[in-house]
């Protein structure tokens, strides 16, 4: 068996350590440092705090290719860079295919597996340490479980049917790809886990300002409860969802931002925001798909989300007259999820099983925050539907949802999308990477 780069390789001779001051996140190969052994082995609390900086510092990295990807193949997006696997590959031109080993594929899904590589790493050494309590203990365990949870689901966003591996302890015998729905499985049952280590447990370790209002063990439990009902909806799975979006922090009369974020700084080793890009530079720009512009209605204030360029950016046969808005500088957060999306989550459930009062009354929350008023049409399950994913794209738009929201519902097809150049194709999901081939 050949065993994936992304998940062996991170077994360094030497822990990498963290270091976390204030926003500031440096990452560094410490000579000096306690070795992989022995922070396996009676680990202290300031190893075990490192661990956990280097876990929320890693789910940062490759984000933005998983974002600016994903939406590229929904149409919601384009990457205008010098790289044109962007606006070939991933568009399909001329009977181009999605890469098995390339960017694209291989970033997020190797940054992903890293943060697993690291939490991982905690849940062992938590096992062979006294340094913490059995209640400290557990909240270790929670936070990593949780963050584990959300980097296979982002895995499996990706790979859809091609499964994913869950099972990725031991380096050196990794376990099998699991089916699509057995993926589901797994994932959520992880997050159920995590939520129960989560109860009744401390956290004697410090989160990120990212984190503010989440960060201890009951309101990073609401956190757990939303990311695990946002994988119940992408599995279709809607009653579960339901469940779950109304254990977390949502808030139908509440503010529609509140929740998680990934922060970023200009400190020395810290990251920026690599979603943000300067505006008028066609040369490296994030470029709003015609069909979103074209779509939106007047008069809504998430149009603010969408630039018009000083002049119309022009690539590969691609045209777009707007560029992306949605960050004001390279160190503003991202949101890791945010009331919105649970609103909205939440409005999908109960259509999907039924309540469309309901359904109609999320919708309508999430309207009015944008400034267009009820919704008016038709109230069939279907109609209403069509509603939830129009305010959806606008809602979400950019975030790294489109591709996965138009899929389960058999919409991520060149009937629904139009296509951008004749010959140009939709693919519904990526390749297993070549660096996992058995």
């Amino acid at each position: 068996m050949r065993f994936s780069s992304a998940i062996r390789a991170f077994v360094p001779a030497f822990l990498l350590l963290l270091v976390f001051t204030s926003c500031e996140i440096e990452e560094q190969i410490d000579p000096n440092g306690p070795s992989i052994n022995s922070v396996l082995n009676d680990a202290s609390i300031t190893e075990l705090n490192l661990l956990v900086t280097g876990i929320e510092a890693r789910m940062r990295n490759g984000f933005d290719t998983y974002v600016t990807a994903s939406g590229t193949v929904a149409r919601e997006l384009y990457r205008f860079d010098a790289d044109p696997r962007n606006t070939s590959d991933l568009l399909g031109k001329e009977d181009a295919v999605l890469d098995a080993n390339t960017f694209y594929l291989t970033a997020p899904f190797g940054t992903r597996y890293r943060v697993i590589k690291n939490a991982n790493t905690l849940l062992e050494a938590l096992d062979n340490t006294d340094a913490v309590s059995a209640t400290e203990a557990d909240g270790y365990r929670g936070f990593a479980n949780t963050i584990k949870a959300l980097m296979l689901s982002q895995v499996l966003d990706l790979l859809n049917d091609n499964g994913v591996r869950v099972d990725v302890a031991d380096p050196e015998n990794l376990g099998p790809y699991l089916s699509k729905d057995a993926g589901y499985d797994a994932i959520l049952a992880l997050f159920d886990e995590a939520r129960g280590q989560l109860n009744g447990s401390s956290f004697p370790f410090a989160l990120s300002s990212g984190f503010a209002g989440y960060d201890t063990p009951a309101t990073f439990a609401l956190v757990n409860r939303a990311l695990s009902a946002r994988v119940a909806t992408r599995a279709g799975r809607y009653a579960e969802a339901l469940s779950r979006v109304e254990d977390s922090f949502l808030d139908l009369d509440g503010d529609l931002t509140a929740g998680p974020e990934h922060v970023y700084s200009t400190a020395s080793g810290d990251l920026l925001n690599g979603l943000f890009k300067a505006p008028g530079q066609p040369g490296d720009q994030i470029v709003v798909h015609p069909r979103i512009i074209e779509g939106a209605t007047d008069g809504d204030a998430r149009r603010g989300k969408f630039r018009m360029t000083p002049a119309p950016y022009t690539l590969d046969g691609l045209t777009g007259n707007f560029e992306a808005a949605l960050y004001a500088s390279a160190t503003a957060p991202i949101d890791i999820i945010r009331n919105e999306e649970l609103v909205l989550i939440w409005a999908e459930a109960n259509i999907n099983t039924g309540d469309l009062d309901d359904g109609v009354t999320g919708i309508n929350i999430v309207r009015n925050a944008a400034g267009i008023g009820d919704y008016d049409g038709d109230q069939t399950e279907a109609d209403l539907l069509n509603e939830l994913l129009y305010q959806r794209t606008y809602s979400l738009w950019g975030e790294g949802h489109q591709m996965f929201d138009l899929r389960r519902y058999g919409r991520l097809n060149s009937t629904f999308l139009p296509l951008d150049r004749a010959g140009d194709d939709v693919f519904t999901q990526f390749p297993i990477p070549l660096s996992e081939g058995e």
